[in-house]
């Protein structure tokens, strides 16, 4: 099967459509599946969801899609750096749901896995938990969270081989592996596609058998906060 795509708009052509769920793996700015957003935003979709750590900045990652308005919900843990994705909330324009971030991936983990819920401590007594069931196990009360089932996966890799065997480069694994898993398609943007069998099997961070597409590219490699000191402190 076919598994290796020109570029990013002929790997979305025939699965992107007006109001999916995309799980998208990065942290911050790293680890960005951009060419696959820029692709998106290129296709005009509307009325996305996405499940994703945040939404990068106002011009990079998702940020590109709320400045379109093409993004209708967002499940995320963190806006902070992100201006438009605020002020799109705060008009009550954007749907939002909370999530602590370790429950956000192992929702993404639970989908991938079939999981459809599963009972976790985080949260309880916040307004994370309002609405959701609560059950005590050895008399601690923990709530129930559903698993994420996406229809569409996008992340970011280092290097694969064109069966899908991916290997993410340090901290770029961040939510990239558990995304991928829970999409019904995935497709995964890398910087080098390489030989069959060179990979190490010990090496591989996530199996081809959850990789439908794949894409190389070039990617631009922002620093969100760059922090230095000066030269005669250092």
């Amino acid at each position: 099967m076919k598994k290796v795509y020109a570029n990013a708009t002929e790997a979305l052509d025939g699965v992107l459509s007006d109001g999916m769920m995309i799980a998208a793996g990065g942290f911050g700015l790293c680890g960005i599946p951009e060419l696959l957003l820029g692709a998106i935003k290129e296709s005009g979709a509307q009325d996305l969801t996405f499940a994703s750590n945040n939404a990068g900045v106002d011009d990079f990652g998702i940020g590109i899609l709320l400045q379109t308005k093409q993004v209708k919900k967002m499940i995320s843990s963190y806006v902070g750096e992100n201006a438009e994705f605020m002020r799109q909330y705060l008009a009550g324009e954007l749907e939002l749901e909370f999530n602590p971030q370790g429950t956000l991936a192992e929702r993404m983990r639970a989908g991938g896995a079939g999981i459809p819920g599963f009972y976790t401590k985080t949260g309880v007594g916040t307004v994370i938990a309002e609405g959701k069931e609560h059950k005590d196990f050895n008399g601690e009360t923990y709530i129930m969270e559903e698993g994420i089932f996406a229809d569409l996966a996008i992340v970011k890799a280092w290097k694969a081989d064109d069966t899908g065997n991916l290997i993410f480069r340090k901290t770029a694994r961040n939510f990239n592996v558990p995304a991928a898993t829970c999409g019904k398609v995935c497709i995964a943007e890398v910087e080098e596609i390489v030989p069959r069998g060179s990979l190490d099997p010990d090496q591989i961070h996530l199996p081809g058998i959850y990789v439908n597409r794949i894409i190389q590219g070039d990617h631009e490699k922002r620093i969100e906060q760059r922090t230095t000191r000066k030269k005669e402190e250092a």
